[in-house]
């Protein structure tokens, strides 16, 4: 079986494993494990604190800091609701194509990189190939974080670290950052004859929600200094909204969950610091003869940005080796930024195209495959001996 038939056959067994990020990734670990023992490689299980999760951390070559990390996630997002031809954990294949759940959004990166270690073993290397298979990317992006915590400790600390989500293999050195939130209004409910008398939680979130678009009008019109990003300016949006129990009662309680995604260099509380200041108004108006009224944000999740670093060794390596002139920006956030702020440079460059990512009959094109293992291939030559 020659190295792109073996890729796709990992892939297949990967893409086999229902691992949205809901479920545990364990029986895909377990799988993932036993093919490292027969390859007789090191590698260290790193689970979550509820056990049911797990990532893990592989060594080609010397057991030393320095080298390479190869970076991917294990879980996909849901099926449920979407269109697909077949089995989604299933994986077809026609001429060009390889379809499933998690083939471009990227288990073709991990299966690409685990076929490849027989390889990475031959090439004799005087510098290490480490891979980190991570869990609940799609959610959080915090699956790494355990395992980075533990750099230079007991797990090795790498010089560079390249994340495999698509990008066409095109190298990406940018990325913005996303915070997510919940903002809870409580009011005071009455019938709603008598509104004068009350304060609806539904009526407040609607104004926080104007000043939120606002605000990112305000951000769009700041545009993006380095013309890279599309769209070129951060972002607020407002996803979920539910609030009051009934037309006649004014509503005691209102929630909506939003997110801001800025850019690099933007200061990633924003949001939130301006929202906060609309809130102090609020208190000191129409909250005011209302003790039990009020508003409150919860920061959910913070994925930090990836910004550019010219000429670091992760920048430098993944351009030679994707024979690419420049780097882009992607739009989305990826772990990337995790590794970036533990002082760990970081790019994006992974095979298949983003657009693919999260449809149904999700597929990657062959050909993206076959030049991932030819980049990790050049990986190989490079940090051997």
């Amino acid at each position: 079986m020659d190295r792109l038939e073996g890729a796709i056959d990992m892939l297949s067994r990967l893409v086999a494993f229902d691992t949205v990020s809901s479920k545990s990734n364990l029986p895909l670990i377990d799988f993932v494990e036993a093919y490292l023992r027969e390859q007789e490689v090191r590698f260290v299980r790193a689970p979550n604190a509820s056990g049911d999760k797990a990532a893990l951390f592989v060594t080609i070559g010397p057991d030393a800091d320095g080298g390479v990390l190869l970076s991917g996630h294990t879980d996909v997002v849901p099926v449920a609701g979407q269109a697909w031809s077949a089995d989604p954990f299933t994986l077809r294949r026609d001429a060009t194509r390889l379809y499933g759940r998690g083939a471009v959004d990227m288990k073709g990166f991990d299966a690409a990189c685990l076929a490849m270690i027989p390889e990475f073993k031959a090439a004799r290397l005087s510098r290490p190939i480490h891979i980190l298979l991570s869990y609940d990317e799609e959610t959080t992006c915090l699956g790494p974080l355990d395992v980075i915590a533990r750099f230079g400790a007991d797990l090795p600390r790498p010089s560079a670290v390249i994340v495999g989500e698509p990008t066409s293999m095109e190298v990406a050195d940018a990325h913005k950052s996303v915070a997510t939130y919940v903002t809870r209004v409580r009011g005071f409910e009455i019938h709603s004859a008598n509104l004068h008398r009350g304060v609806s939680a539904v009526h407040v979130a609607c104004k926080l929600v104007c000043e939120l678009e606002r605000l990112g009008e305000e951000l769009r019109a700041a545009g993006d200094p380095s013309g890279r990003f599309d769209p070129p300016f951060s972002t607020i949006h407002v996803g979920v909204i539910h609030g009051g129990t009934a037309r006649n009662i004014v509503a005691k309680d209102c929630e909506f969950q939003w997110e801001f995604r800025a850019l690099p260099d933007a200061p990633p509380n924003f949001a939130y610091d301006r929202l906060e200041n609309y809130c102090e108004e609020l208190r000191r108006t129409t909250f005011v003869g209302f003790p039990d009224a009020g508003v409150e944000t919860t920061i959910e999740n913070q994925v930090p940005g990836l910004a550019p670093q010219p000429g670091s060794e992760a920048e430098t390596l993944a351009l030679r080796l994707a024979k690419r002139n420049a780097t882009i920006a992607v739009p989305y956030a990826t772990e990337a930024g995790q590794f970036q702020r533990a002082g760990v440079a970081a790019v994006v460059c992974g095979p298949g195209r983003i657009d693919q990512a999260h449809q149904p009959d999700e597929f990657i094109d062959i050909a993206e495959l076959a030049a991932c293992l030819e980049f990790l291939r050049g990986l190989a030559q490079q940090l051997r001996a």
